[in-house]
């Protein structure tokens, strides 16, 4: 049988998750949050300052959403939309 026979390589696929931007992470975080009946942003900026997960809810998978984009490319991407919509 080929299974058990080691001289044959084996093919793996594996599925990539679906890359989310920053912008859809923050959608789909505050989305969940705001359903679960949190205040979406002091919990959002409490994982941010902290960096502990369980500011964010597991409901939708926001906690894993959340936790595959580095804080400071949230940060980043928030000041950014703060300077671009309120400063120029």
């Amino acid at each position: 049988m080929m299974e058990n026979n080691l001289d044959y390589t084996q093919h793996y696929k594996f599925q990539k998750d679906d890359f989310l931007t920053v912008d859809q992470v923050f959608e789909r975080v505050y989305d969940a949050l705001a359903e679960k009946g949190y205040d979406p942003v002091n919990q959002i900026v409490g994982y941010i300052m902290s960096g502990d997960p369980t500011y964010i809810t597991s409901h939708k998978n926001a906690r894993s959403i959340i936790g595959k984009v580095e804080r400071d490319e949230l940060i980043e991407e928030a000041v950014r939309f703060y300077i671009d919509n309120k400063l120029k």
